[in-house]
């Protein structure tokens, strides 16, 4: 049995070519199965990649997904893409401290308030979105795989008061709706043999980083106290009566284009979320600047349970320093134990189907050295 110990959190940077086919089938130019080999090819790559890199478990790269929560807007029903609502709250911010203001449109404009589609009836699976994802990967490589999902709490972005209020009163439901499809997506893929699962929870740093809190509180009108009460026991039902499959937490400050929107340490949140998840194995944290904070929270996973550091950043391009990021490990392991650590990038490389301002050379020598640093530390 292979021991996990370099990770991947999920996506890869999508090619170009890979781009420019999905342009081409959207405006009608190549047809489904045309894009689908294109696609199966996009996907052939990320596997190599990561094999090539050394990590001990391998993702699609998420090349089939325009978003890393694709699942909820390609595989749910209930959403209405044709009309729209102002999503607000949520001010990005470039990981590069030189230049740490609010990220600007070209007419110099906030980039904070977006139109999204919006829930308008009852979610409900239209299809499953990650079998074919996972049957594709089980066929293509003999290494271990995990596949990914969003957080039942990411619906909150396509949630209107106004046009989503007949569907859900409550936001909440909605989100208790979302927990019980998401986790009928996870026992499909256990079903075909899938072991290892990954929901990417990025909305809990709204309540790391008090700004953020109070922003999207005022905003949006979002219950950010019972987020961390009810929302997180909808996390919890995600992954709830499935066994046979390792399941894990990614909590992600933000990653898009580079750019993230909470800082802050885990100990606003610690107790409640790593107390109140119990049906999760794996906590994947980001660690990879000073706005991270402290590894004390750690003290507050329960002893049975892993920690993945995101020690790598995958918004810069700069190479981390092996000792340095030892260091950082070895610092980890005085308050949680060593035996029970992984390490990876701190979030995907290409959350949004942009991907963040790296280079294939550079994603490349940031997976080397998540393997390289494993190896140092547990040889």
């Amino acid at each position: 049995m292979t021991v996990i110990r370099a990770e991947v959190v999920g996506s890869l940077l999508r090619p170009d070519w890979l781009k420019k086919a999905r342009s081409q089938w959207q405006a009608g130019e190549i047809d489904h199965a045309e894009f689908k080999r294109i696609e199966d090819r996009a996907v052939r790559e990320a596997l190599a990649i990561q094999e090539e890199a050394g990590v001990d478990v391998l993702t699609d790269g998420e090349q089939r997904r325009t978003t890393f929560f694709g699942y909820l807007t390609d595989a749910l029903s209930g959403i209405d893409f044709t009309d729209s609502h102002d999503f607000d709250g949520i001010e990005w911010q470039p990981a590069d401290d030189c230049c740490a203001s609010p990220r600007k449109r070209d007419d110099g404009t906030s980039v904070h308030a977006v139109k999204l589609p919006v829930v308008t009836e009852k979610l409900a699976r239209s299809r499953a979105l990650s079998v074919e994802e996972f049957a594709f990967l089980r066929a293509a490589t003999d290494r271990p795989v995990k596949i990914t999902l969003p957080s039942p709490l990411m619906a909150w972005s396509f949630y209107s008061p106004k046009q989503s209020g007949d569907a859900y009163a409550d936001i909440f439901e909605m989100f208790a709706d979302v927990a019980r499809l998401i986790r009928e997506e996870v026992a499909e893929l256990a079903a075909l043999g899938c072991t290892y699962v990954q929901i990417d929870a990025p909305e809990l740093a709204i309540l790391i980083d008090p700004d953020v809190r109070e922003r999207v509180r005022s905003r949006n009108g979002l219950d950010t106290t019972r987020l961390l009460a009810d929302g997180v026991a909808a996390l919890d039902e995600a992954v709830a009566g499935v066994s046979g499959i390792t399941k894990c937490l990614h909590i992600c400050r933000g990653n898009n284009a580079g750019s993230f929107f909470a800082k802050g340490g885990y100990e606003t949140i610690s107790r409640a979320v790593f107390a109140g998840t119990r049906n999760y194995d794996l906590f994947s944290l980001e660690y990879d600047d000073h706005r991270s904070g402290s590894f004390e929270p750690l003290r507050d996973i329960p002893d049975d349970k892993g920690v993945i550091l995101g020690l790598i950043s995958t918004k810069l391009p700069g190479l981390e320093k092996l000792d340095e990021l030892e260091a950082r490990v070895e610092e980890a392991a005085r308050v949680f134990p060593r035996e029970q650590l992984r390490v990876s990038p701190q979030c995907g490389f290409a959350s949004t189907w942009e991907g963040n301002p790296l280079t294939p050379a550079d994603q490349a020598a940031k997976l080397q050295l998540v393997k390289a640093l494993a190896r140092r530390i547990w040889g």
